[in-house]
């Protein structure tokens, strides 16, 4: 669980660090690849990334030793850190409903931690392998049609592509059970991990651009926590503390519910444009 949270910690700081450095990049011409450009020249953007790199490798630590429904609530969990980061750093107003939400979510990893039991002891069939590598190449596909998508519904679907896509790198990692090269370069689960996790990236950067971030981020926290757990449950042997089934149930939900309540802070908050006049009246 300390792993867990470790990985909550750098993601949801990463994303504060990424948003200050896409602020000062400002949106002084060339578009997103110039802004980002500039952006990687800061030392709060790659700071940012080292810390995304960190925590993806407490996460594979977290998910070797714990089952697969307290990691991934853990992980939504990123959302309270990176809106009590933003409101110290970004000087960004939290209302009380949201300052409860980050008590929420505490509050249900605290149940989590009580009653999780260990890593499921199931390794999991090449049947699960395989439709793992499906479901990843399907959200791919997803990541590749998903500019066509319209309506309101957009940010919805690809919100949801981008949790799933996520949700297979989780379950991908509990499936890979050697390291060793030979292994790898045959195992179908280190395909569908990196399938899986470039399609999320795609996806959601795509259901970020132009639709709801509130809308994409409840989606993706949706599809990369209860379709991931049900997995560790029902075919990788995840279980609770003896007599604790309830409390995690009730952990599980609450702590998502928490996450959701602060989904608008899912994306950074938009850069600067320097190329307004500094005595600009503010919108």
């Amino acid at each position: 669980m300390v792993c867990a949270l470790a990985a909550a910690l750098c993601f949801g700081t990463a994303t504060v660090l990424q948003a200050i450095a896409a602020r000062d990049a400002g949106t002084g011409g060339g578009g997103e690849a110039a802004l980002l450009l500039r952006a990687l020249r800061q030392w709060r953007y790659l700071a940012g990334l080292a810390l995304d790199g960190l925590g993806f490798l407490f996460q594979i630590a977290a998910l070797r030793s714990l089952p697969i429904y307290a990691v991934s609530a853990a992980l939504a969990s990123s959302l309270a850190v990176t809106a009590v980061v933003a409101a110290r750093l970004l000087r960004v107003r939290l209302s009380r409903t949201e300052w409860g939400a980050v008590g929420v979510v505490c509050a249900g990893l605290a149940m989590l931690g009580l009653a999780s039991g260990p890593e499921g002891g199931e390794q999991g069939s090449a049947a699960l392998e395989w439709a793992m590598l499906a479901t990843a190449v399907g959200m791919l596909v997803l990541a590749l049609l998903g500019g066509r998508l319209s309506g309101r519904l957009r940010a919805l679907v690809l919100g949801l592509g981008a949790g799933f896509g996520f949700g297979v790198v989780e379950v991908s990692v509990r499936l890979i059970d050697s390291l060793r090269p030979a292994d790898l370069v045959a195992d179908p689960a280190v395909y569908a991990l990196l399938t899986g996790g470039a399609a999320a990236f795609i996806l959601l950067t795509s259901a970020l651009q132009r639709g709801s971030v509130t809308t994409a981020t409840a989606g993706m926290v949706i599809g990369e926590t209860i379709g991931p757990a049900a997995v560790g449950v029902v075919w990788l042997g995840d279980r609770t503390r003896e007599g604790l089934a309830w409390l995690a149930v009730l952990g599980f939900a609450v702590a998502v519910a928490g996450a959701l309540a602060l989904a608008r802070f899912g994306e950074a908050p938009p850069p600067v444009d320097r190329t307004e006049p500094e005595n600009a009246s503010a919108h």
